[in-house]
């Protein structure tokens, strides 16, 4: 017999396939993220300038036109810049390249990937467009309006028909720790934006959330938190499980770790949004409950950076003479750090000292610029000489450079904002010995950060002076590519026949249902019925809710596992891996099912949300003057709401209840104070002219106040006739006003307008304001906090 002869009986295999990887994708998605991350960090450059010396808010412009560079509009731009530009398109570089070459398969549609690209970018540039204008939503890291918002969902969608189609033809049949995060990020991303941007359309670019109040400050850091998992968290953990097992050619630490750390974080972390909230009228047991997962989540983070840094075993030499591993390691470990400060800011004791203070901001770009921004770094330095072609980078010495420029830089930025923070911290809560309030003027606790302001605009512009060296370096190595790119084919064999069955289990076990399972989901759903139908009230309430979400979520887990030997062998995740379909439902499931747990008692219990019957909805006048705040951005330096703590009602009066913002869409509770709180200004501050004097020049009333002019909102007549469409969309979502007051809101708004003009006057203010934006804002203002008290600091016939 020959040696060609088949052997027989046997099953021919079947014939390779030829196929070319799309890189051209990867190199746009790569450039796209360094180039706009340069912007978004200028743009944070300048912000930091802005609150270390308030002159850098107007550069000598006339205010007309200084409006457009004002700290309250810029913040928002940054921070979408850096996430959604830098962070996204980083992301989706690294997606399309690994994905790829993990699945062995070009992705499944070159059009789709080119719509997807073209597609980000439009939406990245609506947004350097519209923040600056003052078109936002005021819902952090969801600022932009809703026809971008309609954008986004629908690339979103091609996005996720590209990859989900990659699976589909792909010719590996198990699918690699990586995949499973990038899955995570487009099923959970998809939920968290559709179910956060639900709202009325009162024009072409203003819109109202659906949600108010305390609900929607709920649904807000459902979405806020949880984009932070899904959008710069699971995807970049998709990324160091890709590519730093590849810069140090070593496997990753252990499979059976990553498998851990996969689910516990996709389930745990959906719940732990309300530990920002702590203290705020929202139900304490819900942000007890995220306190409690957020805690929990120590265990799956730490587990993640620990597979990540053991992945270097036999391979710490190369550290210490790569700097594309230096970044790396970096970036792991201020995962790390990131991921044990984050449960332990949640913690109740410690929330009441940062809360609101920049100890929040220096937490935040830690991992920020630690954890993503080093990860993208790195990624974006191994990829360069393989995307150009290249013999290596043009200049090796730089990277190193870069190196050393962005990890000192980073340790000053958040040495100096750590110092700040704790700074506010306890200047806020400082007592003497009679009792009262050491630091009674607020202004103090500003004036001693300016020093640390600088400190973080030198390590801003560190970080950023390594970047752009990074820039340089990579136009110089792209200047070295060939005249025509390489593309080289590869061959695999097609995948054949279904998957295969999962394993065999032992006779005992198969097909029986675990009777510890059904006995707790049963008693969940008793305990689950009776909290629906009497409330969630007091202790034995409370109690009902842990009663219910341990046995349910106990029993799906003992259920799923039919026995922890079982879960314990990893098999059946092995036989998920072949079923892409099934894999992605369950992360679905997971994903939704703990959302639900936490949103439908939030919504459904109406004791969460006590009516104040003293509380009426704006006048016209007052909710158009809410739109000018929430334009401005004054909520990225006011909070709104005042904690039932001793130290905060002596400084800015009665704390805030739930009912007191049922009409409030969207809610404007803040999440930092450079400034006052603002929730009961009306009461301490009910001069019209002190209010239009602070708004036109602020050191008029306080010499060392670093807050922007509006001079431009006096220079500026109120829209009186858009106000039947605000007006409208707000019935819509059920505030009560009556079909009269929508149709007489221009006249009810000019009768307000009047009076206050006049009051203003009689306190010795200018003339000629009435029908400006400004006092629209003032009407608001001197609103704030005045309904639940009885006092009411605004006058004329349009006042309710």
């Amino acid at each position: 017999m020959s040696a060609e002869s088949p052997t027989p009986g046997a099953v021919a295999a079947p014939p390779l396939e030829r196929f070319r990887y799309d890189d051209a994708i990867v190199r746009k998605f790569l450039f796209a993220s360094l180039a706009w991350g340069a912007v978004g960090m200028l743009v944070g450059l300048i912000a930091a300038l802005q609150l270390a010396e308030p002159w850098f808010n107007r550069l000598g412009l006339p205010p007309e036109w200084a409006q457009y560079l004002s700290f309250g509009r810029l913040r928002p731009l940054h921070t979408n810049a850096v996430i959604f530009a830098f962070a996204g398109n980083g992301i989706f570089a690294a997606v399309y390249y690994s994905t790829q070459r993990l699945l062995k398969t070009r992705m499944f549609s070159d059009k789709l990937s080119k719509i997807h690209f073209w597609g980000w970018q439009g939406i990245i540039l609506s947004a350097a467009i519209t923040l600056p204008l003052g078109i936002t939503q005021s819902r952090e890291y969801a600022e932009l309006e809703w026809p971008i918002d309609i954008a986004i969902t629908l690339v979103w969608v091609v996005f996720a028909l590209n990859f989900f189609g990659t699976l589909k033809i792909r010719r590996e049949r198990h699918i690699y720790v990586a995949i499973w995060f990038y899955i995570a990020t487009i099923v959970a991303i998809a939920v968290l934006h559709i179910f956060n941007n639900i709202w009325a359309i009162a024009g072409p670019f203003k819109s109202y959330s659906v949600y108010a109040g305390a609900q929607d400050a709920f649904m807000q850091w459902w979405y806020g938190h949880n984009a932070v998992a899904f959008f710069l968290t699971t995807p970049f953990l998709g990324l160091m499980y890709y590519f730093l097992p590849k810069a140090a050619e070593r496997p990753v630490f252990s499979y059976r770790l990553s498998i851990l750390h996969f689910w516990s974080l996709v389930f745990i972390y959906i719940w732990a949004g309300p530990h920002h909230l702590h203290y705020t009228a929202i139900p304490e047991w819900s942000s007890t409950l995220g306190m409690l997962f957020s805690v929990m989540l120590w265990m799956p983070s730490w587990g993640g950076m620990l597979n990540g840094l053991l992945t270097l075993r036999g391979a710490w030499h190369k550290v210490a003479r790569d700097p594309i591993l230096k970044f790396f390691v970096v970036g792991v470990t201020f995962y790390g750090m990131s991921t044990f400060e984050g449960p332990l800011l949640s913690v109740k004791a410690v929330n009441s000292l940062s809360h609101y203070t920049d100890w929040t901001i220096a937490h935040v770009h830690g991992g920020a610029l630690g954890w993503v921004g080093f990860m993208v770094f790195g990624m974006a330095y191994w990829l360069m000489p393989r995307l150009y072609q290249t013999a290596g980078m043009a200049k090796p010495k730089w990277v190193e450079w870069h190196f050393w420029l962005g990890t000192i830089g980073i340790l000053i930025y958040i040495v100096t904002i750590y110092s700040a923070g704790l700074t506010q911290g306890l200047m806020w809560r400082a007592f003497d010995a009679d009792g009262m309030l050491e630091y009674g003027d607020f202004m103090e606790t500003v004036t001693v950060l300016i020093p640390m302001y600088w400190g973080r605009v030198l390590g801003g512009g560190m970080y950023l002076a390594g970047l752009l060296l990074m820039l340089a370096n990579l136009f110089l190595t792209w200047r070295k590519r060939p005249a025509t790119y390489d593309e080289p084919e590869y061959e695999a064999a097609p995948l054949h026949g279904p998957a295969p069955a999962s394993p065999v289990q032992a006779p005992a076990m198969r097909g029986q249902a675990n009777p510890l399972s059904l006995l707790l989901l049963l008693i969940g759903g008793l305990c689950g019925v009776i909290l629906f139908a009497f409330g969630a009230g007091g202790d034995l309430g409370k109690m009902l809710v842990f009663i219910t979400i341990t046995a349910l979520v106990l029993g799906v887990l003992f259920g799923l596992g039919r026995s922890l030997g079982y879960l314990a062998q990893m098999k059946w995740h092995r036989a998920w891996e072949a079923r892409t379909l099934k894999f992605t439902v369950w992360v679905a499931i997971s994903v939704v099912t703990a959302s639900l747990f936490e949103i439908i008692p939030t919504f459904a219990i109406k004791s969460n949300v006590k009516t104040i019957e003293a509380v009426k909805p704006y006048t016209p006048l007052e909710l158009y003057g809410r739109d000018i705040y929430i334009a401005e951005g004054c909520y990225n330096c006011h909070s709104q709401m005042v904690r039932p703590l001793r130290f905060e009602t002596e400084r800015f009066g009665e704390y805030s209840k739930a009912g007191e913002f049922v009409y409030d869409h969207p809610f404007q509770w803040g999440s930092r104070r450079i400034g006052p709180d603002l929730h009961r200004i009306g009461i301490r501050q009910s001069s019209v002219a002190w209010h239009v004097t602070h708004l036109i020049d602020p050191r008029t009333t306080s010499q060392t106040s670093i807050m922007p002019s509006y001079e431009h909102l006096a220079l500026e007549d109120t829209p009186y006739e858009d106000l039947v469409a605000r007006v409208g969309a707000m019935r819509f979502l059920g505030v009560p006003y009556s079909e009269e007051e929508q149709t007489n809101a221009p006249e009810i708004a000019r009768a307000q307008a009047a009076a206050l003009g006049a009051r203003l006057v009689d306190e010795n203010g200018p003339e000629g304001l009435a029908d400006t934006k400004i006092i629209a804002l003032t009407a608001y203002l001197l609103r704030l906090g005045t309904d639940a008290t009885g006092f009411n600091a605004t006058v004329g016939e349009g006042a309710q």
